[in-house]
């Protein structure tokens, strides 16, 4: 699967979108893959204030719940409502499903995230494939 090149990616398996100073943020197909069936997604409040590295809610499979970690700091101005009722629309298509829509404080940390090659290399290390 190939990753956008626009994104950038954590080492976690979160991706970002940033169009100016506003983001969107997912989980990239090879999380959702390594997953499963995703049945239900925790996600914050309009105007909670995430920090970079931080857990911002969680993902929970038929394998397993695993935590969501925000790429950038910043202000969720938005979350996908859709994925209370549907979760399984991230296993559809992991790229285009965000999770949340960030007001990004910080663009400079964007800096320290993977770009979509750095990413697939990251992986392939990481599986041995």
């Amino acid at each position: 699967m190939a990753y956008p090149a626009n994104y950038k990616y954590t080492k976690e398996h979160e991706w970002i979108d940033l169009n100016g100073a506003k983001a969107l943020v997912g989980i990239t197909d090879y999380a959702q893959n390594s997953l499963g069936d995703i049945v239900f997604v925790d996600l914050p409040k309009v105007g909670d204030m995430l920090e970079a590295g931080k857990t911002f809610g969680s993902v929970e499979s038929v394998k397993a719940v695993s935590d969501l970690y925000s790429p950038v700091s910043g202000t969720v101005t938005e979350i996908n409502e859709a994925l209370k009722d549907a979760p399984e629309k991230i296993n559809a298509d992991a790229n285009t499903t965000w999770m949340l829509k960030l007001d990004v404080t910080n663009p400079a940390e964007l800096e320290g995230l993977l770009s979509a090659a750095d990413y697939e290399k990251f992986i392939s290390e990481e599986t041995g494939h």
